[in-house]
């Protein structure tokens, strides 16, 4: 027997009760136990009953050490600290760096003062994303896509302003030179006037900023800013002998640019001489192993240059040596390489009216990337439109380098149309200008020839629309006659004759325009990029309208030409009037459909863009013809005599000036130079 088998024993012979476990000390240690389980667990739930629920949260945000008030100088420019020697799409920064987005600007910047914050205990936070915008007595709102497809701005003086911010940017990673190249056109004169007078603020605010004692200057020991001119037209002229910080010099130097009547700007032979000139400054110092200065290229010019052949060589030597170029130039007109001009003779002797004169400021993209279609409604041949972006080689020039182009028009407005009587002299006539917000996603493809062919290449749709597109516009210019007067049968056959003749030139152009689009169908709804879709679809959407009116119209001309009599025998005038009033037959119809399907896609699915504005044009313009009778008057007209009321004769007030004499001969009129 063991031994708690004897206790247990002995408990009953002493008790006469049989033992328990709850007998003795057990009920007082278990109750002790519960009794410290629930003090635990009610300890453990205080914090949770009582808890704070407001956050306390200290934000610091630490500035730059106030600025005395007197010198009114910010500070707060924001630089990289890891300096970067490649610049461009092509550098390790790629296409963080290429999209990078920067404050608009306007022709009077007006920057606010940094507010000084203390840190605050708060307890809510509510966060706003706001973006600051410069604003003067005129800005756009345009974003600037560093690199890519530029900054839009009411003048040049307004890009200035900017390229002050550029180069306190550049001084405060090294000494710096700033080379400014000016074109040397007629239409560039008064720019290029009013940039002389902002040279002097933009060294006065240089000089204060240096004399604030300002990292961007301090660190240097001689001469941080030194700056070189250089006009070009036909020639390329280098004004200041040797790069200088004296501003007399300099503004002399731009004073004594002389016009240039050549009409040629050869602005790629200026940039790559400037960048060959100074690229010592960019060679690696053997002790330091960084260059001695940044060399920053600005051009003023109002063309996309005559020397496009050597925009790969220019690149590539701006790109070896990294020389950011900044172009102030003009926005390309979209789709087209001319556009018209508002041009007054500078010469006050001569006629001051203003007339027009054709200018290549375009296209935006390396090819022609529109469908120049007939019989089609193309008011924009007419009225050209921005395109969103600067002319091509130019703006791809800024991009590869890391620079900004800077497309001045001081009429843009992107709210209305602008009639030709609200174009400034020397400003290319625009009608309408579009949301840089929106064009910011039809970007063209800033890549060299051969990159671009291969991109093309790699839609079927993309090939089909480059193709087609560059033969619309190596065909011929012509335009529809729609009014047929019957002097004679013979007269009236012979023009219905030169009608039909113009389109049998046109109808074999449009039938291959056509089928070279079918071609690429098969890929459209594979292509993702909106530039692409919307450009195949309103090319389809024309090319078919155009095919359906020529059709149409020939089909009219064959009725009058096999002698459809007028229904009132005192009519001898046919005329062609749009209508979409007409009998279709099996392919017209199917025609009709898909130019509406791909037309209505291009205004559903890219509102506020150049491609959606042609494509309402061509909606709302018939898609067919319908002949109406009418009278011209035949009778030969009487010569007007000399009486009274005549040019020869003495009525009152012609021919006479003020005090009764002759009137005084007008200003001789030149003819409007090659611009």
């Amino acid at each position: 027997m063991s031994v708690l088998e004897n206790m247990r024993t002995w408990w009953q012979m002493q008790t006469g009760e049989e033992e328990t476990p709850f007998d003795g000390d057990s009920g007082a240690f278990i109750a002790s136990l519960i009794f410290h389980c629930f003090l635990l667990l009610a300890l453990g739930l205080i914090p949770l009953v009582l808890r704070d629920h407001q956050v306390t949260l200290t934000v610091a945000a630490p500035l730059d050490e106030v600025l005395e008030e007197e010198l009114k100088v910010h500070e707060d420019f924001a630089v990289n600290d890891r300096p970067m020697e490649n610049i461009g799409a092509n550098s390790v920064g790629d296409f963080e760096m290429a999209m990078s987005l920067a404050a608009v600007v306007s022709d009077v910047s007006d920057v606010p003062s940094p507010i000084d914050l203390e840190p605050t205990e708060i307890g809510n936070i509510e966060v706003n994303n706001e973006i600051q915008i410069a604003t003067g007595l005129n800005f756009s709102k345009n974003m600037t896509v560093r690199g890519a497809t530029g900054q839009g701005v009411t003048g040049a003086s307004g890009a200035i302003d900017r390229l002050t911010e550029e180069i306190l940017r550049s001084l405060d990673e090294r000494k710096t030179l700033v080379v400014w190249m000016f074109d040397q056109s007629g239409s560039l004169a008064r720019q290029r006037e009013a940039i002389n007078n902002r040279f002097d603020r933009i060294y006065e605010e240089l000089g204060v900023i240096e004399a604030s004692g300002n990292p961007a200057f301090a660190k240097h020991e001689d001469k941080p800013l030194l700056t070189s001119v250089i006009a070009f037209g036909q020639n390329i002229t280098l004004l200041t002998e040797k790069e200088t910080d004296n501003l007399a010099e300099i503004k002399s130097a731009v004073d004594g640019i002389v016009l240039d009547e050549s009409g040629t700007e050869k602005v790629f032979s200026a940039v790559f001489m400037a960048a060959d000139r100074y690229k010592h400054y960019r060679m690696r110092d053997p002790v330091t192993d960084k260059p001695e200065r940044n060399v920053m290229l600005i051009a003023f010019t109002d063309e996309r240059g005559d020397d496009l052949a050597g925009m790969e060589t220019t690149i590539d030597i701006c790109q070896r040596y990294g020389t950011p170029v900044y172009v102030v130039g003009v926005p390309a007109p979209f789709g087209r390489e001319e556009t018209l001009m508002k041009y007054v003779d500078p010469d006050p002797q001569y006629d001051q009216t203003p007339g027009w004169g054709r200018v290549n400021q375009g296209p935006e993209s390396l090819m022609p990337e529109r469908v120049k279609a007939h019989f089609c409604s193309t008011q924009e041949d007419i009225d050209p439109i921005d395109s969103g972006f600067g002319p091509f080689a130019l703006t791809r020039l800024c991009y590869e380098t890391g620079g900004i182009f800077f497309a001045v028009h001081p009429n843009r407005n992107v709210y209305r149309e602008v009639s030709e009587h609200e174009i400034d002299v020397f400003s290319s006539h625009l009608k309408y200008f579009f949301d840089p917000q929106v064009m910011r996603h039809y970007k063209p493809a800033y890549v060299s020839p051969d990159e671009y062919m291969r991109q093309a290449a790699a839609n079927k749709a993309r090939a089909a629309l480059v193709t087609a597109a560059k033969k619309s516009w190596l065909g011929p210019e012509l335009e529809p006659d729609v009014r047929f007067v019957k002097r004679s049968d013979a007269a009236l056959a012979q023009s219905i004759t030169k009608a039909k003749n113009n389109v049998a030139k046109l109808g074999p152009l449009l039938s291959d325009i056509h089928g070279t689009l079918r071609m690429g169908e098969a890929d459209r709804e594979k292509e993702t990029a909106p530039r692409w879709q919307a450009g195949y679809d309103l090319a389809m959407g024309q090319t078919l309208a155009s095919l359906l009116r020529a059709q149409i119209y020939n089909a009219l001309l064959d009725e009058v030409g096999r002698g459809k009599p007028f229904e009132d025998p005192r009519n001898n005038t046919w005329r062609l009037v749009p209508t979409n009033d007409i009998t279709l037959d099996g392919q017209s119809s199917t025609f009709a459909t898909q130019a509406k399907d791909y037309l209505q896609r291009v205004v559903d699915e890219h509102p506020d863009t150049p491609w959606a504005l042609l494509a309402k044009y061509e909606l709302n313009r018939p898609f067919g013809w319908q002949l109406v009778e009418d009278f011209t008057d035949l009778t030969p007209r009487r010569a007007v005599g000399a009486g009274a009321g005549g040019r020869g004769g003495g009525g009152a007030g012609v021919g006479r000036g003020v005090a009764g004499g002759a009137a005084p001969a007008r200003p001789a009129r030149r003819p409007v130079p090659k611009l």
